[in-house]
């Protein structure tokens, strides 16, 4: 049972990327699924979660409006879409998945993918 984090990696200033997280051995369908990401140095902070019903939720104001978290129930995947990518965008973006709601608490997510690295360059 795993989570697993794709695409990412160097993407220009003002440009648009897209993250796949796959869950492989369980059905990600029932579940809620976040997004966080991490600057080395800084601690992970939550970007936003969509719920099982397809509802989404945005934690951090600084990508609400250029940044989009979807799910594909048949391809067992929820994506975030990065829109309008800003140098201060460049992060580790992890998804993880709770049987529950969405939490602001990364402690109640009960798998974690292992990471993909974007890097946006000015």
């Amino acid at each position: 049972v795993q989570l697993v984090e794709s695409g990412g990696g160097l993407v220009q200033d003002g440009e648009s990327t897209n993250l796949p997280c796959t869950a492989l051995g369980f059905i990600l369908g029932s579940s809620s699924v976040s997004w966080s990401r991490q600057i080395p140095g800084k601690e992970r902070e939550q970007v936003g979660c969509i719920r099982s019903n397809g509802r989404t939720i945005y934690y951090l104001r600084s990508v609400k409006d250029r940044f989009t978290i979807s799910r594909d129930n048949t391809g067992n995947t929820v994506s975030l879409q990065l829109h309008s990518l800003k140098f201060e965008d460049t992060a580790s973006y992890f998804c993880a998945s709770a049987v529950l709601r969405c939490s602001e608490n990364q402690g109640e997510y009960d798998y974690w993918g292992p990471g993909s690295q974007v890097t946006v360059s000015s």
